[in-house]
């Protein structure tokens, strides 16, 4: 059984030159864009393009890598065994998210705690003291709150998740488990793994996004959101998983995984691709239909503004493509086809999450310069780092696995 894994010389400059890229975009945007000039709304543009474009990526590889973790919870919970001759590779992204969420959390301290009205409206104390909805928000839009809320939600994310990765490596040192010592192994993960699904829904699937995106627009809102952010990240996530998988099956690892596994991380792709466009059409639908305008002015700008043409090649990209190419069986099966449609996921849904922060900041002064892909280029890079460094680390076959045969027979 080959476990080890070492980074080949390509991987390791393709990491280092995207790292590289991003850090010279950053230094760029710290001398060009002034980031530190105080700026109200619409005064200063390119400072509030610095750090909208830090929120819009930061936030986003944050979901997606965090979105392994809850991969692994629910499969955890579901009993199911398929996706162990895999699981190392979610493991390893999910290692990511302490990494990230550091650098997210320090972004939105500078945002919140540095006064910057042009990306939260609602820090602006007088605005809040005057606007009746603003000031029915601010039990929970306040500096305070977002602060303690977003501390406690990135640490329980890494606590748990490091929990959940700790016991998967300890199975690798213990041996082969007979029945009662793997049953008692596989109760203390579904333990944890209910404590980070619970922890999940409470966090992305309902406040974090709240507060991290829609509160851009604080006066505006939808209660369905936090589970269409959730829908976003987690297909980009699952996307992240299959061009993991897909690399190192091609560089003679992970013999276990067949086109049957694959087949069940296209399948993800696919349901979760059209379960955004429900959510995607049914919040936009219901606003259309209602016509209110509190509501109809967060997609006025987006379906009639500068953004019509990005709001719906966000569609196009993250339904129609993977609905017609994901489609078919045959697909789901072919390497290079999932490949293909993982990269344009992953990419479209960056383009969705670029659409929910760009015209509450930046307003039809928005568009897509080499900065904001010079920033994804730098959070690629660090996902590719620190994926790097955890399956070279440690065995990419969980070998003790008690469910490892179900996986290795597994046919769907």
């Amino acid at each position: 059984m080959s476990t080890s894994f070492e980074l080949p010389a390509n991987y390791k400059k393709w990491t280092m030159g995207l790292i590289g890229a991003g850090l010279i975009a950053l230094l760029y945007g710290f001398i060009v864009f002034h980031p530190f000039e105080h700026a109200g709304h619409g005064e200063n543009i390119n400072s509030t393009r610095f750090w909208a474009v830090l929120l819009q990526n930061s936030v986003f590889f944050l979901l997606i890598t965090n979105a392994s973790m809850f991969f692994i919870g629910v499969t955890t919970l579901a009993m199911g065994g398929w996706q162990v001759a895999l699981k190392r590779v979610p493991e390893a992204i999910s290692s990511v998210v302490p990494v990230l969420g550091i650098i997210t959390f320090v972004i939105l301290m500078t945002i919140v705690w540095g006064g910057r009205t042009d990306i939260f409206h609602w820090l602006d104390k007088e605005a809040v003291a005057n606007d009746k909805i603003l000031n029915g928000k601010k039990g929970f839009l306040n500096p305070v709150f977002f602060t303690v809320w977003s501390t406690i939600t990135i640490f329980l994310w890494w606590f748990i998740g490091k929990k959940m990765r700790s016991f998967s490596i300890e199975s690798d040192k213990a041996g082969t488990m007979d029945y009662e010592t793997g049953k008692k192994w596989i109760n203390k993960n579904i333990l944890w793994a209910s404590f980070f699904i619970v922890f999940f829904g409470l966090t992305v699937g309902s406040t974090i996004p709240w507060l991290w995106i829609m509160s851009i627009d604080a006066h505006w809102y939808s209660t369905m959101f936090s589970w269409y952010t959730f829908a976003s990240s987690f297909v980009a996530g699952m996307s992240l998983i299959a061009l993991f998988v897909v690399y190192l099956k091609n560089r003679g690892q992970l013999e276990y995984v067949t086109d049957e596994h694959l087949h069940d991380v296209g399948k993800f792709m696919f349901a979760f691709s059209v379960f955004w466009t429900y959510l995607w059409f049914s919040q936009y639908m219901l606003i259309w239909y209602a016509n209110i305008p509190e509501e109809t002015g967060y997609f006025k700008i987006r379906v009639q503004g500068p953004f019509r043409g990005i709001f719906f090649l966000n569609l196009v990209l993250n339904f129609v493509c993977p609905f017609l190419i994901l489609m078919k069986k045959s697909t789901k099966r072919n390497w290079t086809l999932v490949t293909f449609m993982a990269v344009l996921i992953i990419f479209g849904h960056w383009i969705d999450f670029w659409q929910m922060v760009m015209p509450g900041t930046l307003g039809e002064h928005a568009e897509l310069m080499p900065f904001e892909f010079g920033i994804a280029a730098l959070f690629v890079g660090i996902i590719m780092w620190r994926v790097g460094v955890y399956i070279s680390s440690h065995p990419l076959t969980a070998k003790n696995h008690p469910f490892l045969k179900e996986s290795i027979i597994h046919h769907t």
